[in-house]
């Protein structure tokens, strides 16, 4: 009885239906959270250019938060998969009651910096008092209540890890569409609530964290047969955690790095002219669309991967990185068309002044040539991640953002022509791409190759 429970079907169901049933849930609630994304700051923008400005300026913090929860996240999804491969089912709740105790660890930290760190962050980035108060006022929200999203995505990677990527839909779904919808309430206060601005859109992303958070425990303890929680096992285990810290701080720092970069140029963006920051700011809401589509598919296929590794299907494992670099590439194309051909649309979206406009219209065009090498990159970053080499998949990140693209960028501000900074994002990704490669190879031959 016990095995037909644990029967999994990352073992048995042909590779290019699992992983689009274990994807497809995760790409729905992903372009679901990314339309909240651009949601939240045509509200924002609606208030000035100066609320919408502080917002990007606070997503490098925001990005750590992500950043570090997803590591984790990564870490016991790679871990747990491959203990379920082995038929370790002992092994595969240890895992998640580790998890839980290393997430734990984390918010605390973020509660630290958020009663403490706010203020002083903007003041390293700008000296306009209003951008300080506004950003003050949203980011401090964020990290004080940051336990939401640390909640949501471990529990989301418990349902990943097993196959139960439905739940994760609905789970994403359900606190972005609370998100949208509290937005419009509390920025502009409608139905009675009081006009909260900058603090409104704060305050309706943490709830809407934490009601996601709410759901992935309750899901996990309902629906998912696989790894019990129980608290009386929440007692720490140093071998576990370490195994999980080893894939997941490589990948906690190679996300951080996207904070280093985002603060650093926008830090390079504001010596021209702080619409410029808020051109790049919306750049990220916009590009969202076409890679939280890859990163729901890399998230549907990394247990794919790591479940087969541990049981030694190589056939499996090769065709599902085939599959998962075709559909990626092809997502990535036609975001690069979308970007080419209807700049001037995407901006309208942000109440976009003359200027930025103008600033904005070539930015978009430029960075999205890094599309066309984008999708393959992230894809063999995360099947590195997969078979537990964070290591690999970290050093294509440091290079990618702190070796090329932010030197790159500040090379080419010092000729006081912005539009040439942008260039620096198709340069980095193309390097990117290319070490992605021999690494990859590299690992194929020593791991895969005689599996």
């Amino acid at each position: 009885m016990q095995e037909n429970i644990k029967e999994n079907k990352m073992g048995t169901m042909p590779v290019n239906k699992l992983l689009i049933s274990m994807s497809l849930p995760i790409v729905v609630s992903m372009l679901v959270q990314a339309l909240y994304n651009v949601v939240d700051s045509m509200f924002v923008a609606r208030l000035s250019e100066s609320a919408l400005t502080a917002v990007s300026l606070a997503f490098p913090m925001q990005n750590l938060i992500i950043a570090t929860s997803t590591g984790i996240g990564v870490g016991i999804n790679a871990l747990l998969s491959k203990k379920l491969g082995m038929k370790d089912y002992k092994g595969a709740d240890n895992t998640a009651h580790q998890g839980v105790i290393i997430i734990l660890v984390c918010y605390f930290i973020f509660l630290v910096l958020g009663l403490t760190f706010t203020k002083t962050f903007f003041k390293l980035q700008t000296t306009d008092p209003e951008i300080i108060e506004y950003g003050t006022q949203y980011l401090s929200i964020c990290l004080i209540f940051s336990f939401g999203v640390f909640t949501q995505i471990t529990f989301e990677r418990l349902l990943q890890a097993t196959g139960k990527t439905i739940y994760t839909m609905f789970i994403q779904g359900t606190g972005a569409i609370i998100n949208i919808i509290l937005d419009w309430v509390l920025i502009f206060g409608k139905f009675g609530f009081p006009k909260m601005g900058v603090a409104g859109a704060a305050v309706a992303t943490v709830v809407g964290q934490i009601v996601a958070g709410i759901l992935g425990i309750v899901f996990n303890h309902y629906k998912n047969q696989y790894v019990k929680i129980r608290l009386s096992k929440f007692v720490p285990d140093f071998k576990i955690i370490s195994r999980i810290l080893a894939v997941g701080i490589p990948s906690i720092i190679m996300a951080s790095i996207g904070s280093i970069m985002t603060f650093s140029l926008n830090k390079i963006l504001m010596a021209f002219t702080s619409t410029a920051t808020a051109v790049f700011g919306v750049y990220f809401k916009l590009q969202s669309f076409v890679f939280m589509p890859i990163f729901g598919l890399n998230n549907g296929m990394v247990p794919i991967i790591a479940y087969n590794y541990g049981a030694k299907n190589k056939d499996r494992l090769i065709k599902t990185v085939k599959l998962s670099l075709m559909y990626s590439v092809s997502l990535m194309l036609i975001g690069f068309t979308v970007f080419q051909t209807a700049p001037n649309v995407l901006l309208s979206l942000f109440d976009a002044s003359e200027n930025m406009v103008q600033i904005g219209v070539p930015a978009l065009r430029t960075i999205s040539f890094s599309f066309i090498f984008a999708g393959g990159c992230i894809v063999l970053i995360s099947v590195l991640q997969a078979l537990g080499n964070g290591i690999y998949s970290m050093f294509i990140s440091i290079a990618r953002q702190l070796v090329v693209l932010i030197p790159l960028a500040f090379l080419f501000s010092l000729t006081g022509v912005l539009n040439y900074v942008w260039l620096a994002f198709p340069i980095a990704e193309f390097v990117s791409i290319v070490l992605c490669i021999i690494l990859f190879l590299r690992m194929y031959n020593k791991h895969i190759k005689n599996l």
